[in-house]
């Protein structure tokens, strides 16, 4: 038995007006296909053009190993040249991944390259943001801090992303005081006799190719799984929500806080007390 997943819809291309209504309005991912094709990122953006503009900058990167009480919140596990990691994406498998790499204030020129699209949202000017990953690699389950609205364009190969909605919080053993689902469930490949209950959450699953965005409404859960090596940008406006804009008040200046202090405190008891709560909780 497979994860109750529909499909996400797509479209050719939108409009702001059609956008509103039919995905941002009812809060539904969608998938547009040929939005970003009069953008010189379209033909210019791939894994060589990345390591010629920004070969020399030191990247952080990230894998899949288990959250511990001695890393920080969102703290890399190490660092590489930018070069260096484009090659290792090219020659070979790696868990490693680049996680909000903020392309304005590492390579301003990149910039030149997109637009802001106009949906109808306003979105955050000072913070596009890279991410790439070596073929199956992948990101745990997991939610953004600010419940953002999330415009995520790929670029290079193919990547699977997996949404739920917060409704199927109670299914999917989310960890408290974190933003992710129990680190050892494989959403790739389930298994439903030690989950059971993520048989009842409803979902979205994509694949993502070159040029395609992904609108992934305020508080998704999403797993993002590299299928080929490649990356992606993400635009965020905020929250619209006033549910979901005070959560991410409580997450931004609360909920991080608490975990970052329990952790110094209780160290590895902490990370084992939250997930055999999120087990219990579910």
């Amino acid at each position: 038995m497979k994860l109750n997943l529909q499909d996400i819809p797509r479209v050719k291309t939108i409009t702001k007006e059609d956008f509103i209504k039919n995905y941002f309005k009812p809060q539904k991912p969608v998938v547009i296909e040929h939005y970003i094709e009069d953008w010189p990122a379209y033909t210019k953006w791939n894994l060589d053009y990345i390591k010629e503009v920004a070969g020399n900058k030191t990247v952080p990167l990230y894998d899949d190993r288990p959250i511990s009480h001695n890393n920080k919140f969102n703290e890399a596990h190490a660092e590489m040249k930018m070069s260096d990691y484009v090659d290792l994406l090219k020659r070979e498998p790696t868990k490693y991944r680049i996680f909000l790499w903020n392309i304005l204030k590492e390579v301003p020129q990149l910039q030149k390259d997109f637009q802001f699209p106009d949906f109808g949202l306003q979105l955050f000017k000072k913070l596009p943001m890279l991410f790439f990953g070596g073929k199956d690699s992948y990101t745990f389950m997991h939610y953004d801090i600010d419940l953002a609205n999330i415009f995520h364009f790929h670029f290079e190969g193919k990547k699977q992303c997996i949404l739920f909605d917060q409704k199927q919080n109670k299914y999917l053993y989310k960890v408290p005081y974190a933003l992710i689902t129990r680190e050892d469930i494989d959403f790739h490949n389930p298994d439903l006799e030690k989950w059971p209950n993520l048989k009842h959450a409803k979902g979205w699953v994509c694949n993502l190719n070159h040029g395609e965005i992904l609108y992934i409404p305020e508080g998704y859960w999403h797993y993002m799984r590299y299928l080929t090596p490649g990356f992606s940008m993400s635009l965020r406006g905020i929250a619209q929500n006033p549910k979901n804009l005070s959560k991410a008040i409580y997450n931004l200046f609360i909920m991080r806080n608490i975990d970052n202090v329990m952790r110094y405190i209780k160290g590895q008891k902490w990370i084992d007390w939250k997930n055999k709560k999120a087990l219990r909780n579910t």
